[in-house]
């Protein structure tokens, strides 16, 4: 479930109804009644604003200049997913492509091979794969598979460094390579054995620096991924993480996604191409019983960790999922909920039923990937 939708006055409605022109007779028109308005008027006039002679060529490619900033077609599509409730997104859509013929990213692959892959590119393929023929939708596998492997690039670096640092410690044992004798600690140890007569030290027991790795008991990381149109971001970032988990010894990584259904993607976990390209964008949320199937996968719940990322619009009882998470860390789980899981980490999200959480025992925060690497890494010790 996504952020409520502003309440809109009749007027208000008629005004994003009948565009610009109206706001003289509709006044005050729009006015300041939530932010959202004038995001949504945006888009509405984006699609129905067709006579001013708007290029596709010219929305697919961003060229410098003095005009005004105006919207790409990826950036329109993400941008109606955020503000608009799904019936109106499929007539925005249908409209789109069969009133105004704005189906190149969803039709034509010479157009999909030309755009710069990046992450907003990505959220639009994911929201509009359904409607990709065979062909572009190869095409757009190929696309998600570019954008990922950045995206894993960053963020496995930053895993390695967060979990090598917590298992790895030098010692001093009596073998080892020459290259790891240590001779400061083998001359301060050895003093008493210095022959005074003969002006020679006895070094009986050399020392040498090891690398020890502490034994790592088995942890399961269980990622609860809310797959509802406005955490696209969220979804992507979530099966990077699992993909770069998965790699890493002595850690179990389950991938769920849910909206009001349940779907574990834990057997494709390790490749987040396929997992994107299975996600299901859209419905509402039921996090109590996303909470509660995870619950049934955990093994030692002293060494398991929920990591519940959503923006915590609750579409099934807040009651039933406050009590879930009271169950886990009643039984020793740690449960974490992520507000955001994008790079900019920027927080959304219901704080009432945040604050709910907390008292249940459940830590909330808005952190990158990286960030949530860190924060495993310390609880996997």
């Amino acid at each position: 479930m996504t952020a409520p939708i502003p309440e809109l006055t009749p007027a208000q409605r008629w005004r994003l109804l009948l565009g610009e022109a109206a706001q003289p007779i509709l006044q005050p028109g729009l006015g300041a009644a939530h932010p959202h308005t004038s995001a949504m008027d945006g888009a509405l006039a984006w699609l129905y604003g067709r006579d001013d002679g708007l290029q596709l060529a010219d929305m697919l490619d961003r060229h410098g200049g003095h005009e005004a900033s105006r919207l790409s077609v990826p950036e329109w599509i993400n941008q109606i997913h955020t503000l608009f409730p799904r019936e109106t997104i499929e007539r925005l859509e249908r409209d789109a492509i069969e009133r105004y013929g704005i189906d190149e990213i969803v039709t034509n692959p010479d157009v999909l091979a030309r755009a710069t892959p990046n992450p907003a590119l990505l959220a639009a393929v994911m929201r509009t794969r359904h409607l990709m023929n065979p062909a572009v939708l190869a095409l757009a596998r190929q696309l998600v598979a570019q954008v990922v492997a950045e995206l894993m690039d960053k963020l496995a670096h930053e895993l390695r460094r967060s979990f090598s640092g917590t298992r790895q410690r030098q010692t001093l044992g009596r073998q080892g390579a020459s290259s790891q004798f240590a001779a400061r600690e083998t001359l301060r140890r050895n003093l008493r054995h210095y022959d005074v007569q003969r002006q020679q030290l006895v070094v009986p027991h050399p020392l040498f620096h090891t690398q020890l790795r502490r034994h790592l008991q088995r942890w399961q990381v269980l990622l609860l991924v809310d797959q509802s149109g406005s955490m696209v971001g969220s979804v992507i970032h979530a099966a990077i993480t699992a993909a770069c988990l998965w790699n890493l010894p002595g850690i179990q990584t389950h991938l769920i996604a849910f909206d009001t259904q349940i779907v574990d993607l834990t057997r494709e976990a390790h490749d987040p191409v396929e997992t994107l390209m299975q996600v299901q964008l859209g419905g509402g949320t039921d996090i109590g019983r996303a909470v509660d199937y995870a619950a049934s996968q955990i093994e030692v719940p002293k060494r398991a960790i929920v990591v519940i990322i959503s923006d915590f619009y609750e579409g099934g009882s807040e009651y039933v999922l406050t009590e879930h998470v009271r169950a886990l860390v009643a039984q020793g789980t740690q449960v974490l909920g992520l507000a955001a899981l994008d790079e900019q980490a920027n927080p959304s999200y219901d704080r009432q039923l945040g604050a709910r959480l907390v008292e249940a025992g459940a830590h909330i925060a808005a952190m990158t990937p990286g960030q949530l690497a860190g924060w495993l890494a310390e609880k996997i010790q």
